[in-house]
């Protein structure tokens, strides 16, 4: 049998306070590879962290002007008198003349434009914000620590991992003894 591997270290903390102030010491020691677990949103701990701004927004950007795009593109091709083509079978435009109205024109196409862009966002938003976060994760190693269980309740947890290039065992566990946990347990892989 092969030996558990250390994951990292697991420090639990009793309040949001405690928490932005053990993180602000790990940020500013330069470690980049630690998460903090919370039961709930604690503002400012983002900034604590010293996260960057997320590329979500943009994902949801391209989604909505590529939604767009292909709504006025398949509005154009379906009622183009120049797709009309009886090779192309389901694929041939089919161009509808009432009244001597424009085959294309931006208001009359503009609900179908509208709902092309939001549907088109929504599934970036949905799909880009799963990929960022690398879900599903169906196994994580704090899934075996009991002392974890509790991050859905009431307390405040920091792993801080191994793979951190600054990760040395004594001296990763007395940065996190230095910021006052309610306790500290190994994790391991």
């Amino acid at each position: 049998m092969n030996k558990p591997r250390l994951y990292g270290y697991l420090a639990q903390y009793d309040s949001p306070r405690d928490i932005l102030r053990a993180a602000e010491v790990i940020r500013d020691a330069g470690f980049r590879r630690w998460d903090c677990l919370t039961p709930f949103p604690v503002h400012g701990l983002d900034q604590a962290m010293g996260l960057k701004k997320t590329i979500l927004p943009w994902l949801v950007l391209g989604g909505g002007v590529l939604g767009a795009a292909a709504a006025c593109f398949l509005q154009w091709y379906v009622n183009s008198p120049h797709t009309e083509s009886a090779s192309l079978y389901v694929l041939s435009g089919y161009p509808l003349i009432i009244s001597g109205k424009p085959h294309w024109s931006l208001p009359s196409n503009i609900p179908v434009i509208f709902e092309l862009t939001i549907l088109f966002a929504s599934l970036a938003s949905f799909f880009g914000a799963w990929a960022l976060s690398c879900l599903p994760r169906l196994y994580h190693p704090l899934f075996k620590v009991a002392r974890f269980r509790q991050v859905t309740d009431d307390k405040f947890f920091i792993l801080l991992e191994v793979s951190d290039p600054k990760f040395d065992i004594h001296v990763s566990r007395e940065l996190l003894i230095s910021t006052h946990p309610a306790a500290i347990e190994e994790v391991k892989d």
